[in-house]
């Protein structure tokens, strides 16, 4: 057997090998970062001991600043500009540094490079986490599906299954397809796509869609949609445009760049020449006054307007529990006039609790509560877990009875012998007529609060009820009432139905909702919010509300939301805690307010100092001090939002 030395390393040391791979891997993801740091290091280390270095070794370091620095915008600005023929704000970059080193100033150059490059990297990372979104999607559909053809069972790519092929699936395996249930039943979870955390009952002829999860039952489907438009295939296309999208203020930015660059390089031209023509001045003085102009003109205060005060405000929010992946998120979240909110695990915990326990008056409750404690333990339905939960909670550490001939039925309940016979579940399963007979009052009543109710039936007699509900988390009353009184107008969105819905809403203090959406839906409200409104932020956790956080202006995740939901977000509340919300809204407006200042500030700075170089009032140190100190005197202003 023939093993090279790298081969049988790897085999010795396979753990290694995975760290280092994920250690490239990151360095990879973060090249442009570590690059714009090291060119910083270089210009620090270079300002610091440039006293005690020799002229050669001085320019070195300058130079190797410029290439680690600059390589990746001038790359990507030169690319650019041969692709669509139009010059760009990276390539004044480079000519404003060029224009720099050439009359003498290496280390403004270099400083220009570093402040141009450093942006740049967060942009790429930003683009990098919208990637990962679809990502982690993406690792939610099955790869393969069970098809059974001619009694056969042959595991195949998803890609190759047909309309009106038969797929099997086990319990506890995700669905590879949307189709039709011709044979079994489970609770299916459809969470993914319903965002409920209450699993929903399926049978033959109930409808089951893609990345959903069969929980306790083996069921056979007919595929009814192709598997590159099935509903989750859907949502990660809603995502991918919804990120895709450019909002106005972003193509006015491009716009102006385009505008400006080719505004700066006229000047710069007309100025190397024309008063060397018009007003005498020496052919080396207006050369002199052009590459001043190209120096002064770099929009390297105006750049700094903003990033210093947005990382100041995201620091300062991430102390309070609130990551902002980007200082226009921060931006918007000023101008938001309607917030769009997910129900479960949004306005409400996201689990189902017992809420409510009724027992028949002559029944031992510690004995119902016990036997139920031990049925429902076999169980992994969350409504199960729930009531197990709940019984453990009431009885302490009492012996638990023995379970035999535990069974469960798919979507209707479990039955049980202890010493008795005991069964727990739907009416329908423990008996419809006598369940809609006990305790009849409270029962209706539990119904029109929206809570789910499972029938305990000790041999032949119902003797408790337990109803479960997810209940509204403590801070969204308070969250609610504060968005209202900041004029901004709260609203539901829920995949639950129109009963619940009502409920959870009138307990919020929300008016308005919308039951019993898909994503789809939630995107088109979102968007008809974005029509009526302007400016709408939306708010959820779960992976069906992906789509509708990347159509908002500003998308808010629970911390403890799905993974897609966090990447897709342009905010997260680490602590779950909506009342945030609000305060995150008064830290945007400080920071719009600063910003503002910033961009009138350096704007006339930039005016003043390409007149004062026009009519021969500066030399190039004093333009470097304006421009310098203009750009220091911004971020020290944007540095006020860290208190």
């Amino acid at each position: 057997m023939d093993i090279t030395h790298g081969s049988l390393n790897s085999a010795i040391h396979p753990k290694k090998d995975a760290v280092s791979t994920t250690l490239f891997h990151r360095i990879g993801e973060h090249i442009e970062l570590i690059a714009a740091l090291l060119s910083g290091a270089l210009i620090l280390f270079t300002w610091l001991f440039g006293d005690n270095l020799s002229q050669s070794w001085w320019v070195i370091l300058h130079l190797l600043a410029f290439a680690v620095g600059g390589y990746a915008k001038a790359s990507e600005g030169i690319t650019e500009t041969i692709r669509t023929k139009k010059l760009n704000v990276e390539i004044l970059m480079i000519l404003a540094a060029i224009g720099s080193v050439t009359i003498g100033y290496w280390t403004e150059g270099a400083i220009l490079i570093f402040i141009f490059a450093l942006s740049g990297a967060l942009e790429t990372y930003s683009i990098n986490k919208s990637n990962k979104a679809i990502s982690s999607l993406m690792d939610l559909q099955p790869e393969e599906a069970l098809l059974i053809k001619d009694g056969v069972e042959k595991t195949v790519p998803v890609s190759e299954l047909q309309l009106d092929d038969l797929v099997l699936v086990r319990a506890g395996e995700r669905i590879a397809a949307d189709g039709l249930i011709v044979k079994g039943a489970s609770s299916i979870d459809e969470s993914t796509i319903s965002g409920e955390s209450i699993p929903v009952n399926k049978s033959v002829s109930n409808k089951v869609f893609s990345g959903t999860v069969a929980l306790d039952g083996t069921i056979m489907l007919k595929i009814t949609t192709r598997p590159s438009e099935t509903l989750f295939q859907k949502i990660i296309d809603l995502v991918q445009t919804a990120q895709e999208e450019k909002s106005p203020s972003q193509l006015f930015i491009e716009k102006f760049e385009n505008a400006y660059v080719y505004a700066v390089l006229a000047i710069v031209a007309i100025m190397m020449f024309v008063p060397h023509l018009t007003l005498g001045w020496s052919l080396s003085e207006s050369i002199y006054r052009a590459m001043v102009l190209l120096v002064v003109a770099s929009p390297c205060a105006l750049v700094a307007s903003i990033s210093p005060a947005s990382l100041s405000a995201i620091s300062n929010a991430a102390r309070k529990g609130i990551l902002f992946k980007g200082g226009v998120h921060i931006e918007n979240l000023n101008s938001i006039q309607a917030i769009a909110l997910d129900k479960t695990g949004t306005l409400t915990n996201g689990k189902p609790v017992v809420t409510d326990a009724i027992f028949a008056p002559d029944e031992d409750q510690m004995q119902i509560m016990a036997a139920a404690r031990a049925i429902e333990k076999q169980s992994t339905h969350p409504l199960a877990q729930a009531i197990a939960s709940f019984c453990q909670t009431n009885t302490g550490s009492s012996n638990q009875p023995e379970v035999l001939h535990w069974k469960n039925f798919s979507g209707n309940g479990v039955s049980a012998v202890l010493t008795n016979k005991w069964a727990i579940g739907k009416a329908d399963f423990v008996g419809k007529e006598a369940a809609m007979e006990f305790q009849h009052n409270a029962l209706a009543r539990l119904a029109s609060e929206g809570k789910t109710v499972a029938f305990v039936k000790k041999e032949d007699k119902i003797v408790a009820m337990f109803a479960l509900k997810d209940t509204v988390r403590q801070t969204t009353k308070q969250a609610i009432a504060k968005l209202k009184s900041n004029g901004i107008i709260p609203f539901m969105l829920t995949g639950d139905n129109e009963l619940t819905a009502k409920a959870i809403a009138v307990e919020t203090g929300i008016d308005r909702y919308f039951a019993n959406c898909l994503p789809q839906d939630k995107v088109k409200f979102v968007k008809e919010l974005r029509q009526q409104y302007r400016n709408v932020a939306m708010v959820g956790d779960g992976i069906n509300d992906a789509p509708a956080l990347a159509s908002a202006n500003t998308g808010i995740a629970m911390g403890q939301g799905t993974d897609i939901a966090l990447d897709t977000a342009d905010v997260v509340l680490m602590n779950n805690d909506l009342s945030k919300i609000t305060g995150s809204i008064q830290l945007s407006s400080r920071m719009n307010r600063i910003v503002k200042q910033n961009i009138l500030f350096s704007l006339s700075v930039i005016v003043l100092l390409i007149l004062s170089n026009y009519f021969q009032l500066i030399d190039l140190p004093l333009g470097v001090l304006g421009h310098e100190g203009s750009t220091i005197l911004v971020i020290l202003n944007g540095l006020r939002l860290l208190r």
